[in-house]
């Protein structure tokens, strides 16, 4: 038997885990994502949702969950990311985590994200690859990564996922909380500042997924998105050197894990739109 699989077997030694959920107006999705994080069966979890004042009969789905849910509130904020900042500041659990309410959790991602705190044990943030899903939960496509850093965020953009993303609370409560000055890539300048302060590890798993709709901010708001990362950079543009750089690493990482055949299904892709 492995360490690995000893682990597996001893659930008093996972860590402490908070996941945090924003929710507004996504009641066909919700009780997914809801099961997604309570049916991992998760040990020491505090699941805590904060809806904004749902008008879609989410929060009746929330009070059907009631006594499963750590906490919940369905009441008017400023939107998502001052919904997140008020499930930031309830969690107590040893780590974090957050996941959309269009998004979900895959199987056994908890159990996996725990044993590779045990392996990884001067990590601060864990990271795993996600899966790109339709409306009815369809994968398109698997999205692989390889170990961020501060650079390679700068350089490239989001080149990780908070659907397959947790950090030590005491990271978090180091960096500080989201920007709501950013309504749309509040999360790249979030994992920047982790990132500068803290030390990351990827696993090569998948944990989440990351659904593509037609009202997610992904598929309707990519003008935003480019002029909010400009801002986080400072103004400043990434070199064509330092981007060149980053790509080239993240391309030998994965070939020497080799992940050759997903490597040219991207290139293919890239042709494609040429």
């Amino acid at each position: 038997m492995t360490n690995d699989q000893a682990f597996r077997g001893t659930t008093a030694s996972f860590p402490t885990l908070s996941i945090v959920t924003p929710s507004f107006n996504q009641a066909p999705f919700l009780p997914q994502t809801l099961d997604s994080v309570l049916d991992q069966k998760y040990p020491g979890l505090e699941y805590i949702v904060i809806d904004g004042g749902s008008t879609d009969g989410s929060r009746e789905i929330l009070e059907s969950y009631n006594d499963r849910l750590t906490f919940w509130v369905s009441e008017k904020d400023r939107g998502q990311v001052h919904a997140l900042n008020k499930g930031f500041e309830r969690a107590t659990g040893d780590w974090v985590g957050w996941q959309n309410s269009d998004d979900f959790y895959l199987p056994g991602a908890f159990e996996s994200f725990a044993v590779a705190t045990r392996r990884y044990p001067d990590a601060d943030i864990v990271l795993a690859d996600i899966v790109l899903v339709d409306e009815a939960s369809a994968p398109i496509r698997d999205v692989r990564y390889v170990k961020p850093t501060y650079e390679s965020l700068f350089a490239e953009g989001m080149v990780l996922a908070n659907q397959a993303a947790f950090w030590r609370r005491a990271l978090h409560e180091r960096v500080g909380f989201l920007d709501e000055q950013y309504n749309c890539s509040f999360d790249y300048d979030w994992f920047m500042r982790l990132l500068k302060s803290g030390r990351a590890v990827h696993v090569r798993e998948h944990w989440g997924c990351l659904r593509y709709h037609g009202q997610s901010k992904t598929s309707v708001l990519t003008e935003r998105f480019a002029k909010e990362n400009q801002a986080i950079r400072g103004g400043r543009a990434p070199s064509g050197l330092s981007v060149a750089y980053s790509q080239l690493r993240r391309l030998a990482l994965m070939l020497a894990h080799g992940d050759i055949e997903y490597v040219m299904r991207g290139l293919w892709r890239r042709a494609g739109r040429n």
